[in-house]
């Protein structure tokens, strides 16, 4: 699905809808080559992304809790959804930080013709050497980092109040003894 949306975005005029991007991929490319020929710069983008979104809130809520003093035990319901809200914001953003170039590259590479001809990393290259470096990581941040900051605010947020809602704890990694 992802193929198909990032050619959507990069391409409005391709299909009309997802179900109809998904035909014309498999139609004109074929099932690996238009859904998973980008498979590769798709890890650069989510596997920082990812890692980021999760490192940067474990680290921001903990930051939090120790200024307040608090664990989160030790708060009641709206403070530790401020925190989730809080932390989730600065993570949102760090990940939307570390992910934009891949993320702009990914878009620009799905548009027909873009980058030249080649493999998927030649294209990619050329349209870094066309775009240029700092255009390539500022161009859309600041409206990438207020839509992935909400989005992920409101995903720890959510998760959080489900966890405490079943009785549910985190997990958290301690060092083996």
């Amino acid at each position: 699905l992802e193929a198909c949306r990032i050619r959507s975005v990069s391409d409005p005029g391709y299909a009309a809808s997802l179900p109809g991007v998904a035909a014309r991929l498999m139609k004109e490319e074929g099932v690996v080559r238009g859904f998973y020929s980008g498979f590769g710069p798709i890890l650069f983008k989510q596997i920082p992304y990812t890692m980021a979104k999760f490192a940067v809130q474990g680290r921001a809520a903990e930051a939090m809790y120790g200024s307040m003093g608090k664990t989160p035990a030790e708060c009641g319901a709206v403070l530790n959804t401020g925190v989730s809200l809080g932390s989730g914001v600065i993570a949102g953003v760090v990940s939307a930080i570390i992910s934009h170039p891949a993320d702009t590259l990914l878009s620009k590479v799905n548009k027909a013709g873009a980058g030249g001809d080649g493999s998927i990393p030649q294209r990619m290259m050329n349209i870094t050497k066309e775009t240029g470096v700092v255009k390539l990581c500022t161009q859309g941040l600041g409206a990438r980092c207020v839509m992935i900051g909400t989005l992920t605010a409101l995903q720890f947020g959510i998760f959080d109040t489900v966890m405490r809602t079943l009785g549910a704890e985190k997990f958290h990694f301690h060092a083996p003894q």
